[in-house]
């Protein structure tokens, strides 16, 4: 844009590693990818609340609730998704230089996109976690209806049907919630995570 260049980062006196110890651990962002069904936001939910409970500083960023502000001028084509997910990281960046552990659970299905956000905040605040759940399970449960409207032709570009998934590769943890209960992934996910909450 060309008015960029009158565009000044202004510098914060109070920075990350303050409001980190403040908090007294440190910040990062858990991005939750998968199928729609899989449970990404369930388990976000249950996990925050057992964060909470421990005094650790938290934030759900859930990818309809976005699409309800923030991004609710955004479609499903995949620009719009590619969008949608760059919004979200930058959100979540700014979350997590106020000190606070964000969870963001989205379907984010390009690996790409995936891999942007993890440039923005850097390998030691993104852990990636893969919440796999074959396709038939997810429509199975299909808690919100909607894989079987899109069968019917009522939802275009829905992801797993009409639009592709990229599994992660190298995700820093998988959770198969087609074996593991909501109570046993998120209790995996807290030994998981105990370790990086401890500042240095």
């Amino acid at each position: 844009m060309e008015n960029n260049q009158n565009i000044k980062w202004h510098k914060q006196s109070v920075t990350k590693l303050d409001r980190q110890k403040a908090n007294n651990h440190k910040s990062f962002v858990i991005w939750f990818t998968g199928l729609s069904g899989s449970g990404k936001s369930t388990i976000a939910n249950v996990l925050e609340v057992e964060l909470f409970k421990q005094g650790v500083q938290t934030f759900c960023l859930d990818g309809d609730n976005i699409r309800h502000g923030l991004n609710e001028n955004l479609g499903f084509t995949d620009q719009d998704r590619k969008e949608n997910i760059r919004r979200i990281a930058e959100v979540a960046k700014l979350f997590v230089n106020a000190g606070v552990v964000v969870l963001v659970s989205v379907i984010s299905p390009f690996s790409e996109d995936r891999n942007e956000a993890r440039k923005l905040l850097g390998n030691d605040e993104f852990f990636e976690v893969y919440v796999k759940c074959p396709l038939e399970v997810c429509e199975k449960r299909d808690p919100k209806g909607l894989y079987k409207k899109a069968k019917a032709g009522h939802i275009k570009q829905f992801t797993g049907i009409s639009q592709r998934y990229e599994q992660p590769t190298n995700p820093e943890l998988t959770l198969d919630t087609s074996k593991l209960s909501v109570n046993e992934s998120v209790t995996t996910l807290l030994s998981y995570l105990k370790k990086h909450l401890e500042r240095n």
